[in-house]
């Protein structure tokens, strides 16, 4: 070959390479969308993950009620095992009490950042196993003043007359009627002294700091807020005006906050107190131009409260209509919300057939929840039973029978929607049915419960590739139709 020819081969060639083929296989790489963060949104009344899946939480509650308020490295607190156990055990979701005086603890907006340190090395354990995390601004009667927990000392100004004399401190939940305790949270919505906007800065802090995290389903602003003096009435009416004065537009005042430095997590508001243990309206609006709002509701049957309480009173089977109220109106509030909901609190109580109701209760209308509690962790506001899921904290096998209702059969994330389903705890049988959208490029996947399976399953299902992986199933469907699932343990 001339000189010439070679020269002018080897230019096309060069040119070739740098414009063609290795454009072509450089440019997809640089150009490629990154993969999406997982991070958990609103989808009308129910929660979507980042392929588009239908997400059903099943999870338990987290807070570490006294100072440092972060579960300790040590058995009885939090660590890599307490997470093996929660994947293991089909628990998706938790709930972390993300408490003010940890935040900011000497002074308005001044943040700690080693309570973010302490609490992020529990938020990477959960989210290396799948685990959606709800931040939570959690608080009992205020502060530990009046035998609760939740906002900074520096946060505290008794009122007079009251600050005269030493407060009587009064058990969980009563201290919530006493004049002193409502007229601190009628301070607290009227911003006396700043304080709703030093808590607005809190949360703007907080949602700075996980806007980014993965498996985040977001920020529940107020633990039961507590309306303040007027709530002798909302036995009678669910305390409407306090809605529209007081607990709307502080809870809209944390959400402009947030939106501020995170606009895609959801926000979640809740009602008054009273209404998660008395059948009563709640009067929460939709907020113009949101729409990832959710509503935490708590469900708690009265009658299960008072049996606890020593009481002889056997009217457990009550709950069934209580709770079956409960679910309705929630789906009825999210609505007028435009929000999803989710049973964030309930449980609490070591009754395994008042957990079967409410847990059944919560399938029968495709609920999330978030039981309370994981473990007891000396919890200063324990209104009867040790609550948690264990009879020694450091000690996981010493597991309580009401575990059984908890540990369920159920479907994590469906790929697709009008999904109903159902789980019998007795036989271990379930069933599920769902219309298949073929476009979502990711698997439905099932957990099963080991605890009434303990000697493997059986998947049938009418169309669909299984994949079995332990107590996890994996469905794949390439059509759209109606999907119908029936798993059977092996006896």
């Amino acid at each position: 070959m001339k000189k010439a020819a070679l020269t002018t081969l080897l230019a096309a060639l060069l040119t070739l390479l740098l414009t063609g083929t290795l454009a072509g296989v450089t440019s997809p790489t640089a150009n490629a969308d990154p993969a999406p963060v997982p991070q958990l949104q609103r989808e009308g009344r129910y929660l979507v993950d980042e392929h588009g899946r239908l997400v059903i939480v099943h999870g338990l509650n987290f807070v570490w009620k006294k100072a440092p308020y972060v579960p300790p490295n040590t058995p009885g607190g939090f660590t890599a095992t307490d997470a093996d156990w929660l994947y293991e055990h089909g628990f998706n979701g938790a709930r972390l009490g993300i408490l003010w005086p940890g935040v900011n603890p000497t002074a308005p907006g001044v943040v700690d950042p080693t309570y973010f340190q302490n609490w992020d090395r529990i938020v990477d354990l959960m989210a290396d196993k799948g685990i959606w995390m709800q931040f939570d601004m959690h608080q009992d009667m205020w502060h530990e003043t009046y035998g609760g927990e939740g906002v900074p000392s520096w946060a505290v100004k008794r009122p007079a007359p009251w600050s005269l004399l030493p407060y009587p401190k009064v058990p969980f939940p009563f201290g919530y009627w006493t004049p002193e305790v409502s007229t601190v949270f009628d301070n607290f919505w009227a911003n006396k002294n700043n304080l709703l906007d030093h808590w607005v800065t809190f949360w703007k802090q907080v949602a700075t700091h996980y806007k980014d995290q993965p498996y985040s389903m977001g920020y529940d602003l107020i633990n039961e807020p507590w309306v303040g003096s007027e709530w002798p009435t909302c036995p009678l009416g669910g305390c409407a005006l306090s809605y529209y004065k007081e607990l709307q537009p502080a809870q809209d005042k944390a959400l402009a906050g947030i939106r501020t430095v995170d606009p895609k997590n959801i926000v979640w508001y809740e009602p008054q107190q009273l209404s998660s243990g008395l059948l009563l309206q709640t009067y929460l609006k939709s907020v113009p131009g949101e729409d990832n709002l959710g509503l935490s509701w708590h469900n708690y049957c009265s009658a299960t409260f008072v049996e606890s309480t020593g009481l002889p009173l056997n009217a457990t089977e009550s709950c069934t209509g209580f709770t079956r109220n409960r679910q309705d109106h929630a789906v009825d509030q999210s609505a007028r919300m435009n929000a999803v909901p989710l049973m964030s609190e309930w449980g609490a109580s070591d009754n395994v057939r008042a957990i079967q109701i409410d847990a059944e209760g919560a399938d029968a209308n495709t609920m999330g929840w978030l039981y309370w509690a994981y473990k007891y962790w000396n919890d200063p506001t324990t209104a009867d039973t040790k609550q948690g899921l264990f009879f020694d904290d450091a000690d996981l096998s010493t597991t309580k029978p009401k575990l059984k209702e908890l540990v369920r059969t159920y479907p994590q994330a469906t790929a697709g929607r009008d999904l109903t389903y159902r789980y019998d705890s007795a036989t271990g049988k379930f069933t599920m049915s769902y219309a298949a959208d073929p476009t979502i490029d990711a698997p439905t996947r099932i957990f099963v419960s080991p605890l009434t399976a303990p000697n493997g399953y059986t998947v049938t299902t009418n169309v669909g590739t299984v994949t079995k992986n332990g107590s996890y199933v994996d469905l794949d469907v390439d059509s759209a139709t109606t999907v119908n699932v029936t798993i059977t343990p092996v006896p």
